[in-house]
């Protein structure tokens, strides 16, 4: 039955009981008495009452349904409501899952796209970094020596100075094109990409513990770069917003035959804040590969996330 003609009928119900009083041996005088005004509010009362309640059931499948579209996020995909409920509410709901199944293969596409467009501007960029500022500045470091040892003494301080503002220059060049472009992972491995990475966020105040677990299932590029990326803005946050002394960064086996990744720090946590763009970014990539991003409060404090690539994603073989 659908939801009109139960709405119709319930309605339909209490307006027969209506009419069968007044048919019945209920008089009302004129002027009304006031025994027969209680007894005709009661009534009246009565009901309401049974019309909110049979509504309230009646409806309730679409509050249920309601609550679901409002909490409903792309980013956090495979929640669905039960079709349940009258046949109108349960094609409804049914209708509304297909949407979201729809919607989030779409988003996971444009994602795809727009990560990977997004990588290739990077390797661009760094390149560009690389191959024209860097050697650009090299040469300003080579004219700056040189000068400066032919120079006159009063002179050859203040292009020293210059020469170690120029080498400090270079390396801060190098080290955003390398952050930019991965190039050991692509050479040495997700294993060796970790342990570097976490050796050039160990700087003071804040110390990076890695743990890289034996036997992990060899993993496929769009994968490894996920995993990366995750541990890399998950360790950006940390160093520019926790106010952390340590963090552990770990990769083990998952439960399913997959892979996990947990960076766990013991800072100031996230409280009530709303997820900033690191994070949406994160949950982006995650869903490239079909994994899960859980972002939560670490056992003894802080914050602690949590990436599972499921065994899907994984390959036996590496080219």
């Amino acid at each position: 039955m659908s939801l009109y003609w139960r709405i119709f009928l319930l309605n339909a119900a209490v307006l027969t009981v209506a009419v069968l009083l007044l048919l019945g041996p209920v008089t009302v005088s004129t002027p009304i008495l006031h025994g027969e005004a209680l007894v005709l509010c009661g009534g009246l009362a009565a009901m309401l009452a049974a019309d909110a309640v049979l509504l309230r059931i009646g409806l309730a499948p679409l509050q249920r349904l309601t609550r679901a579209m409002s909490s409903a996020d792309l980013l956090r995909p495979g929640s669905r409501p039960d079709p349940a409920g009258p046949g109108a509410v349960a094609e409804l709901t049914v209708a509304f899952n297909t949407m979201l199944d729809r919607l989030e293969a779409e988003r996971a596409a444009s994602s795809a796209r727009a990560l990977s467009a997004q990588e290739a501007e990077r390797s661009r960029i760094a390149q560009e970094l690389h191959d024209e500022i860097g050697q650009t500045l090299t040469a300003v470091l080579l004219q700056l020596k040189h000068a400066a040892d032919r120079a006159p003494a009063p002179l050859r301080d203040d292009l020293r100075q210059a020469q170690e503002t120029t080498r400090a220059s270079l390396d801060e060049i190098r080290r955003i094109a390398r952050r930019l472009r991965p190039g050991v992972l692509e050479e040495l491995g997700l294993h060796s990409a970790l342990r570097a990475l976490a050796a050039e966020f160990t700087l003071p105040p804040l110390t990076v513990h890695h743990h890289i677990g034996p036997g992990l299932p060899a993993l496929g590029e769009a994968a490894e770069l996920v995993l990366y990326r995750v541990a890399q803005e998950a360790l950006t946050n940390t160093a520019r917003h926790s106010g952390a002394a340590e963090v552990r960064l770990e990769l083990r086996g998952g439960p399913d035959g997959g892979v996990e990744l947990v960076v766990q720090d013991d800072g100031r946590g996230l409280g009530r804040a709303a997820e900033g763009a690191g994070i949406r970014g994160m949950r982006e990539r995650a869903l490239l590969v079909g994994a899960r991003l859980l972002v939560g409060a670490a056992p003894g404090g802080g914050t602690e996330i949590r990436l599972h690539v499921p065994a899907t994603a994984t390959e036996e073989s590496r080219p």
